[in-house]
Formats: structure tokens, C-alpha cells, sequence
């Protein structure tokens, strides 16, 4: 106890004693009254609180609050208006000796209480050095987490060193928590990105880096996060957060290069899926100045290729004897000189407008001619342009392309601009930059997205739209106004779901029509291809879609690619227009689309009604640029525009590790959920979507790896920053679920099973006992009391006489499914009887054991909180209405502390 002296007035000591009286006996109302009455008659209550807070019990097992932070949370109640709880009123001699006390309770308490005392004693006006010195003594405790918390409240992080304060937390995966210690300070932020990167060199070793923090123990999981692979996904993110220049992370870098060449290699040599051009583009660009890739490029070209590919690349980069592999040098000796000095490459002749029968018998053809096809580099031909498209009435196709990064560039800049009119395709070429960074070239694009009267077809256009923001900061600026767009993505989902329906039953959105394509095999379409192929008869050839965009100038090949591109929404959208009673669409197309919208609009600007309201909307960025596909046969009226509804148990999703509060809140309704663990890789993500048809639900960078993994539509991209709750809300609009009192709670939220036994009071009671589980019958405890139940109520006693029991929509297992003898079902699980409280027992008329993992469940309170959180998306019949009072007091609850944390804030 501090030896500061106390004015004459009530007892703090004495205080406190009262205090902890009533908050053992849980006497809340006259915990609040004592508290304000003490308070007012202490002579100097901030010498008082801080007397009542260091003698205050500190955090239970099992508790999420305690006495201290009651007391500073009344105590800030209390405050407002009274002129002695400040520190200009007291002694100058006092006062630093309060504020070393506060200081030190601030890091030893709740994190709760750490603002507040830093507020009311002004921490922040110590002498620098002592607080410096404060944090040191933290970080000595190995109190990381705190040390880090108490230097960013006190705005310490230039007095501190930023490797000693930020390893430590991203060792023991807390990384969030070193990203907030460098927020707003660029030349920390490029500190902690350079030395993450210098993690994925090859000389880095985990052991020598944990020797440096003898005192720091890591447990398997938090090692395995330590991976290359991993903190160089930390890495990319980083860079693109902070703007840091790639430049400066050479490491990271390199190795997304190195597993870049391995990618392309796959898709040329083994997929087939790029043609030599492609390739061959790419390669340069990424090999370009490092030796090391060159020498990796041929390495992989003598296993994947063949010896004189090897050679003729080794010769074109001059690579040197002792650095090629064997038999190299030898086959590169008998090339003539004219096949070294050049790229090897197709020979540039054989690029052809004109397509090849086999082309022409396979995939749709573009219906212009090459004279029609415009490029556009100046602001001359942009005039012809504008002329075509500008006028009222147009229908014109919309398309954009951009270079693939293979994961080595966060921001994809648009290349190319293709706008369509009958009979002639315009190619705007961004990478001119004296006609992209022109005024008159951002006016001519923001005028045209923003004409109502001009009709503009696209595919998927959120993704090209951000894409364009990304291009032209400005437009993030002024948020780019979009009207008159019809995305035929919308549409497409609209012809599934009637196919869907005609059929009887779920169609995949991969089609496979067994003539070849040009592969020799069985193919598979999806996206804008399927639409055209569905339509129109033949898909398209995809070959040049992976091409280097920012190439110039461009091939035929490209040419022709990128102006069948934006025609064929010409031509789709016509053929729908005209048959659209065949495919299951309206007379008006664009009643399928959701409203005008802003493009670019500031994520800061958004206001906190734009975020709960607004983000639960279905808008174009929801869409993610993909079909989705509908679950389920149609289960009644749509709850909104272009799907019919489904039911939770037929949506079935994957969550990716970054969603686990998501994934448990889907379980919690219902929902067929799998939830990655910690320690799982993105790809286990779309091998489960494969092979059990699941929708993958993830966020940020691994949406654009995902997604082109699996079919169309079964990839749902999320904004992590975001409430779980919202996520939830979010999905469930999309995807159209109906969501009623009765799919609450109706699978396991720990396993995902949905299948439970029922059993009675009496038969609990019997298998507890002869267990040696229940030795009396004896009321509850406070702890039960406090974490399960109301006992001053009776079970049901507020219930009316009509009100329904809890009737989740769930499987129920036989009677005789539980081995009385073993616990166990025929799963294997073993009910988890231990873990009831036997005070409970006389209270619950029946038990709910979940056969999948043998938790326990039973009837309380939280089923209310569920339907308040969820009521703007709850669907209750006209009969139910005069009890859905009623209906929201059945809820179960899990027995366990781990089961009440599998739902986020249901217990708040």
C-alpha cells in the first residue's frame, strides 16, 4: 500500500470492503449506489480510487469482468461535473506521486482500465524517460502485448526501438498488434516491412532469432506461422498498405518470382493454357535483371521443355558456362548465332489476324473487320470515339484488361480500354501516358460511365471498375459515377437460376462438352465464356486472357482477343433481348441490376450509418465479379431482386482462417459451415469447395487466388473489417437465405453437426448418477448462477400457456443411439455429462446432446439475443407473429467456456 496520505473522510480501505461485500453477492443495483455515495464522500477521490483499485481482486478464471473495472467504470459515471476529480486542484508535490501509482495500476490491471487512468491522471505529461524506462520494465516481464499498448497510448514509438518492440509480437502472432504500433508513421512502417522481408531470405534461421528472446516460448502453431510462404503474403500486404516501394523487399520479391516461373511453366507445358507469345512475355518480364531467375528459367525448361529451349534462353541472357545445367552448354554450341541474340519466341509471321479453321469451328468469331478494329493512343483519334459512343441511344460493350501480376503486384492498373458499337471496336490504349494522364481522357471516361442514355454492357464490372480507380487516383477522389450499366453477370445468374429450375435440379456453372477445344480433352467453361457459349453456341477462346497487356505494341493475337471481348456483349445482349422468354428473363434486362452506384468512393468517407445499413444492401461490390450460383430448387418469395430463396441447411460454405467469427456466427444459424483452422493453407479452401460443392467465403488478397480455382460464384469475397455479425447479415442477403426462428441453433456451433438426442430430466438425471456425477441435489452455485441462468425465475415461468417450446429444425437421433454404459454414439463422440451442472438438473425439463462431438445442450437465454441481432433478416409467419416474444426466450447454450465463445457477442 502507498504511504500517500489520505484526508480525513470515509475509509478508502472501508469502501472497498463494502464494494467486494456487494459484488460477491452480486447486488449490482446496490453496488451502483454505494459506489456514487462513496465517492462523493471521499475528500480527494482520485487519492481514494486509486487506494480502492490497488486493493481490488484482480482477473478469475472463467470471469470476464471484475471489481476493478466496476469501480472505474461507476467512478467515470460519477465524474462529470465534479470539480474535485481533477489534478489541478491538489498539490503540485501530490500530484506525480498519484501519476506513478496510476501508471503503474494502468499496466498491472484490466486493459479496461488503461485509458481512463490515463485520462483522468494525464499520464502523458511524466517526464519522458521515466515512461520510456516504465515500458522497458513491461517488456523485461516479458508483458509484450502491454508494453506495446502502453507506448502507443502514450505515443512512445519514437523513444523506443521498433525491432525490440515489434519481433516479439509478430512471434506470438500479433502481428494486428505491430501493425497499430507503426500506424501514421511511414519510416516505422517501412522499418517493420523490410524486416519481415528480411525473414524470407535464405540465410534467415528461426532458431538464431528466437536466441535473441531466450524468455519468449512459442508454441507449435505460432512457429509454423513463421514460414516463408506466410510472412511473404505479410509482406505484399504491407507494401501495398504502407506504399512501401517493392524495391526495398527484394526478397519477397524474388521469391513470388521464383514461384512465378513455376506457375507459368504449369500452365504452358502442362495446362496448356498459354500460348507460346504469352509465355514467353511474361518470362522476360519477370527474369529481367536477375541472374539468379534466368538461371532457375532454364533449370526449369531442361524438366519441363526440352534441351534447345533450354539453350536458346540460356543464350539470349548469356548465362555462363559453370552456371547452366548439364548438357546445356554442349546444345547451345550447335545453335546458329541468329537463334541466340533474340528472344525465342514464335516467329513473329505467323501472327495472323485471320483465325484457323480448327478456331473457327470452335469458338466464337468476331463479326468485324480489321479496319474497323481502332487502337487509340492520341487524343486525335480519341475524337471518333467519342462520336460513336456518345450518342443517346447506343448500346456500346465494355470490357478492360490489365497485365497479370502472379501474385508479384498488389494493384492491377488497367492497360486497355475496349468499348464496342455495332460494326466497329475502339481500343483505348492507357499505357500511352500522355494520352492516359491527359485531362481530356479522364473527362472523355468519367462522361461516358456517368451518361444515362448510352446503354453500356459488361461482365463482372465491379472488378474493371476497381481496377480503373486504382489507374487514375483522381477518381477516388471524386467518386466516379456510374449509370446506364447493364452487367450482364446479373444476368447470367438469372438464366442459372432458371436453368436450375427447368432441370429439377443443381447444375454446376463448369460445362463440359467433350469436343476438345483445341486441348484434346474434355473442357470446361465458366464466367463470360459460359454466357457465350449458351448463348451465341461457342465459348471463347480464352488463350490470350493471361497475356502481358502492357506490352507494345500488341499482337493480332491480343488485338483480335480483346475486341471479341467487349463485341460479344453486342452479341449476347441482342440474342437475350430478342429470346428472352427462352432464358428465363424478364422483358426489361436491367431490372436484374441493382441500382446506380459510385465507383471509387472513399473507404474513410463512409459514415458508420454507410457501414451497418448500407453494407447490407446487395451492391455491385458484393457481387465480386462472379455468378452466383443458387443452392437450392426455389423455397418461396425472393427476398430480393434476381434469385429465389434458400433455406440455411442448403447453403453450404467453407470459411477461410481469416472468417472464424463468421463461420461461427453461419453455424449458429444454421448454416452447413466448415471453418479452416489457424494453420491451414487457402488452397485446403477450394479442395473442400471441389469436392463437397461448398461456396468459399474469405477476404482480401486470397480472393483473387480462390477464385480462379473454383467455378464461378463459388468464391464470396468479404471486407475483414467488418463485425462478423455484418459478415453474416451480408451472406445471407446474397445467397438469398430465409432465415426463421427454427434454424437458430439448429446445428452443433463447435462441430457443425446437425443432428441431436433429446433427453429427458429424469433420464439425465439417472445417467449423471450413476456416473457418480450428482451427489445431491443441491441449488446451483453463484458460479453457475452467473454464467447459465436466472434463479429467481423458474423454468418457464414467464412463458403463456400457448407459447411453443424450442423446436430447432435439426435431425434427432433414436432413443437407443446412446450407449448407457460408455456415453458413446455410434460416431464415436462421448456426451460430455461431466461438464452439467448437477444444480441444474431439477430446473431443465430436457437436454439436447449433439452426437457429433457429445457437448450438452439445454434451454436459456440466449436464443432472445440471437433474434434481436438478426431481426432485420428474420422471417416469422403471420401465425407465429403474437408469439415471437416467446419463441425468443428458447435458446441453447453450450456447457463449456470454449462452447460460449463459439458465438461472438450472443452473450453480451
Amino acid at each position: 500500500m502507498s504511504q500517500t496520505s489520505q484526508p480525513e473522510g470515509v475509509d478508502p480501505t472501508a469502501l472497498r470492503d463494502r464494494l467486494f461485500e456487494l459484488w460477491t453477492c452480486k447486488d449490482l443495483e446496490g453496488l451502483r449506489l454505494e459506489a456514487a455515495k462513496g465517492f462523493s464522500e471521499l475528500d480527494e477521490p482520485l487519492v481514494g480510487l486509486l487506494e480502492v483499485l490497488e486493493s481490488c481482486p484482480g482477473p478469475q478464471k472463467g470471469k470476464s469482468s471484475t471489481l476493478g473495472q466496476f469501480v472505474m467504470g461507476e467512478f467515470l459515471r460519477w465524474r462529470p461535473g465534479r470539480p474535485r476529480t481533477s489534478l489541478e486542484g491538489l498539490a503540485a508535490e501530490l500530484v506525480p506521486r498519484l501519476q506513478r501509482r496510476a501508471l503503474g495500476l494502468a499496466c498491472e490491471g484490466q486493459a479496461a482500465c488503461l485509458e481512463p487512468l490515463l485520462d483522468i491522471y494525464q499520464l502523458g505529461r511524466l517526464d519522458r524517460t521515466e515512461l520510456v524506462e516504465h515500458v522497458g520494465r513491461l517488456w523485461d516481464r516479458c508483458a509484450y502485448r502491454e508494453a506495446a499498448v502502453l507506448a502507443m497510448k502514450l505515443d512512445l514509438q519514437a523513444d523506443l526501438e521498433m525491432e525490440k518492440m515489434c519481433v516479439p509480437l509478430v512471434l506470438l502472432d500479433k502481428l494486428a498488434m505491430a501493425e497499430a504500433y507503426v500506424r501514421g508513421r511511414p519510416h516505422l512502417q517501412e522499418r517493420l516491412v523490410t524486416m519481415l522481408d528480411s525473414w524470407c531470405s535464405q540465410q534467415f534461421s528461426l532458431d538464431q532469432l528466437r536466441k535473441r528472446y531466450p524468455r519468449l516460448c512459442l508454441s507449435k502453431h505460432q512457429t509454423d506461422l513463421i514460414q516463408p510462404k506466410m510472412v511473404i503474403k505479410h509482406v505484399f500486404r504491407l507494401m501495398e498498405k504502407f506504399n512501401v516501394d517493392p524495391a526495398k523487399c527484394s526478397n519477397s520479391v524474388h521469391k513470388r518470382k521464383f514461384d512465378s516461373l513455376r506457375f507459368l511453366m504449369f500452365m504452358h507445358f502442362r495446362e496448356g493454357k498459354m500460348s507460346e507469345e504469352n509465355w514467353s512475355d511474361h518470362v522476360q518480364a519477370i527474369v529481367e535483371g536477375s541472374v539468379e531467375l534466368q538461371v532457375h528459367l532454364v533449370e526449369l525448361l531442361v524438366r519441363h521443355g526440352t534441351s534447345q529451349q533450354a539453350a536458346e534462353w540460356a543464350g539470349y541472357y548469356s548465362l555462363p558456362k559453370n552456371r547452366l545445367p548439364f548438357g546445356v552448354w554442349d546444345t547451345l554450341q550447335t545453335l546458329p548465332p541468329s537463334q541466340t541474340g533474340l528472344p525465342p519466341v514464335c516467329c513473329p509471321s505467323l501472327d495472323s489476324w485471320e483465325p484457323s479453321p480448327h478456331h473457327r469451328q470452335c469458338y466464337y468469331q468476331l463479326p468485324v473487320a480489321r479496319g474497323n478494329v481502332h487502337f487509340l493512343s492520341t487524343l486525335e483519334q480519341l475524337e471518333s470515339c467519342q462520336q460513336a459512343v456518345m450518342q443517346a441511344g447506343v448500346v456500346v460493350g465494355v470490357d478492360m484488361e490489365w497485365r497479370a501480376g502472379f501474385g508479384t503486384v498488389s494493384q492491377q492498373r488497367v492497360a486497355l480500354i475496349q468499348l464496342a458499337v455495332p460494326g466497329a471496336v475502339f481500343l483505348l490504349d492507357l499505357c500511352a501516358s500522355a494520352f492516359s494522364q491527359d485531362p481530356q481522357t479522364l473527362h472523355f471516361v468519367r462522361e461516358f460511365l456517368a451518361h444515362k442514355n448510352v446503354l453500356k454492357l459488361g461482365y463482372g464490372m465491379s472488378g474493371d471498375l476497381r481496377s480503373l480507380v486504382a489507374t487514375w487516383p483522381e477518381f477516388s477522389e471524386e467518386p466516379l459515377k456510374v449509370e446506364g450499366m447493364l452487367d450482364l453477370l446479373h444476368v447470367h445468374q438469372k438464366i442459372q437460376m432458371s436453368r436450375r429450375g427447368c432441370e429439377g435440379g443443381p447444375r454446376s456453372v463448369e460445362v463440359g462438352d467433350g469436343d476438345g477445344h483445341g486441348r484434346g480433352g474434355a473442357s470446361s467453361e465458366k464466367g463470360l465464356s459460359l454466357l457465350v457459349q449458351q448463348v451465341l453456341g461457342r465459348p471463347l477462346d480464352k488463350q490470350e486472357q493471361l497475356s502481358n497487356w502492357e506490352r507494345r505494341p500488341l499482337r493480332l493475337g491480343q488485338l483480335r482477343y480483346a475486341a471479341a471481348d467487349a463485341y460479344c456483349l453486342l452479341d449476347v445482349h441482342s440474342v437475350l433481348k430478342e429470346n428472352h422468354a427462352r432464358f428465363g428473363l424478364p422483358t426489361d434486362l436491367l431490372s436484374l441490376v441493382p441500382g446506380p452506384s459510385a465507383a471509387g468512393k472513399k473507404k474513410e468517407e463512409r459514415t458508420p450509418r454507410d457501414k451497418s445499413r448500407k453494407g447490407r444492401k446487395k451492391t455491385k461490390d458484393s457481387e465480386q465479379a462472379s455468378v452466383a450460383e443458387p443452392l437450392s430448387q426455389p423455397r418461396g418469395p425472393s427476398p430480393g431482386e434476381g434469385g429465389p430463396v434458400v433455406a440455411p441447411q442448403d447453403l453450404r460454405v467453407v470459411c477461410d482462417n481469416m472468417l472464424q467469427g463468421l463461420g461461427r456466427y453461419l453455424r449458429c444459424l444454421g448454416v452447413n459451415t466448415v471453418i479452416l483452422e489457424n494453420v491451414d493453407d487457402h488452397k485446403v479452401a477450394a479442395k473442400l469447395a471441389r469436392a463437397e460443392d461448398r461456396v468459399i467465403l474469405t477476404s482480401g488478397q486470397p480472393y483473387q487466388t480462390l477464385k480462379s480455382q473454383v467455378a464461378e460464384g463459388r468464391c464470396f469475397a468479404l471486407d475483414c473489417s467488418e463485425k462478423a455479425r455484418d459478415q453474416a447479415v451480408q451472406v445471407l442477403r446474397h445467397f438469398h437465405v430465409r432465415l426463421t426462428p427454427q434454424d437458430i441453433f439448429s446445428r452443433c456451433q463447435a462441430c457443425n453437426n446437425d443432428e441431436y438426442l433429446r433427453l429427458p430430466q429424469k433420464t439425465m438425471t439417472t445417467l449423471m448418477t450413476e456416473k457418480g456425477l450428482v451427489l445431491e441435489q443441491a441449488p446451483p452455485s453463484a458460479e453457475v448462477w452467473d454464467d447459465h441462468y436466472e434463479p429467481l425465475l423458474p423454468y418457464n415461468s414467464w412463458r403463456g400457456p400457448e407459447a411453443p417450446s424450442f423446436t430447432p429444425r435439426c435431425r434427432w437421433a433414436p432413443e437407443g443411439s446412446l450407449d448407457g454404459q460408455t456415453l458413446a454414439f455410434p460416431s464415436g463422440a462421448v456426451a460430455q455429462l461431466d461438464t452439467v451442472p448437477p444444480g441444474l438438473l431439477p430446473r431443465i425439463p430436457e437436454f439436447f446432446i449433439c452426437t457429433g462431438c457429445g457437448k450438452v445442450f439445454w434451454e436459456g437465454t440466449h436464443f432472445d439475443r440471437v433474434l434481436s441481432q438478426f431481426d432485420d433478416v428474420l422471417h416469422i409467419s403471420e401465425d407465429a407473429v403474437a408469439t415471437a416474444t416467446n419463441i425468443a426466450t428458447a435458446t441453447l447454450i453450450s456447457t463449456t467456456n470454449t462452447a460460449a465463445t463459439t458465438a461472438p457477442d450472443l452473450r453480451t
